[in-house]
C-alpha cells in the first residue's frame, strides 16, 4: 500500500513538471490527507537522498512541491544545455517558441492545446537559453506559471520589439487557424530569413 502511494506521488510529480503540485492537489488526487501526503513525500524524498544512484530530488517551492535533479548534477546539466547552439532549437522548441512569443503570458497548459501535445521539455529547453522567463503566475485553481519571451529573444531574431513580430493567419472564434496547414514556425522560418 505504502510504495503504490509513494509511486503515485511520484507520477504525480513527474507529470507536474517545472510548475509542481500543490500539497492540496495531492492530497485530493491520492485520496490522502494532507498530512499523510507529507509523510510520504518525506520518505521518497529521504529514498532519493539515500540513493547515490539517483538523480533526483523534491523540492518545495511557493507551496508547490516538484522533481528536481540533485544541485551536484548542476554543472553536466549546465554543459548539456550551453554545448548546442541555437540552431539546434527542435521543430517543437521552436513551435513553442512562437506561441509564447505570440500569446504571452500564456501557461504551459493552454501551450499544450495549441499543439496538441505536451511542451514541458522544449520549455525547459528555451528556459535554458533565456529566450522565456517566467511571468509570474495565473490567478486560477493550482496557479500556473505564465510564460513570456526575454531579451534575448527578441536579440537572436534581430527583433526591437515584439511589435516588429509578423502578423499572425486569422484566427477563427475557436482559437484555431482557419488555414489548418499553416504552422507559427513558418512565421519564426521567415522572421529568421528576413534577419540573415
Amino acid at each position: 500500500m505504502q510504495s503504490t502511494i509513494q509511486a503515485e506521488i511520484e507520477a504525480l510529480l513527474f507529470v507536474a513538471g517545472n510548475e509542481g503540485i500543490s500539497l492540496a492537489q495531492l492530497s485530493q488526487l491520492t485520496g490522502l490527507m494532507k498530512p499523510a501526503v507529507i509523510e510520504q513525500i518525506g520518505v521518497l524524498n529521504k529514498k532519493y537522498v539515500a540513493d547515490e544512484d539517483c538523480c533526483l530530488e523534491i523540492i518545495v517551492t511557493n507551496e508547490f512541491y516538484r522533481l528536481a535533479t540533485k544541485s551536484k548534477f548542476a554543472e553536466l546539466l549546465k554543459n548539456y544545455f550551453e554545448a548546442p547552439n541555437m540552431s539546434a532549437l527542435s521543430r517543437a522548441a521552436l513551435e513553442t517558441l512562437a506561441i509564447i512569443a505570440y500569446q504571452q503570458p500564456v501557461t504551459r497548459v493552454r501551450i499544450d492545446e495549441i499543439r496538441g501535445v505536451k511542451s514541458h521539455g522544449s520549455i525547459q529547453k528555451l528556459l535554458a537559453f533565456e529566450l522565456i522567463e517566467e511571468a509570474g503566475r495565473l490567478e486560477a485553481p493550482g496557479r500556473p506559471i505564465l510564460y513570456k519571451t526575454t531579451e534575448n529573444f527578441l536579440n537572436y531574431f534581430g527583433l526591437h520589439s515584439l511589435d516588429e513580430l509578423p502578423s499572425l493567419p486569422e484566427i477563427s472564434e475557436e482559437g484555431v487557424l482557419n488555414d489548418g496547414e499553416q504552422n507559427l514556425l513558418d512565421l519564426f522560418n521567415e522572421t529568421l530569413e528576413d534577419g540573415e
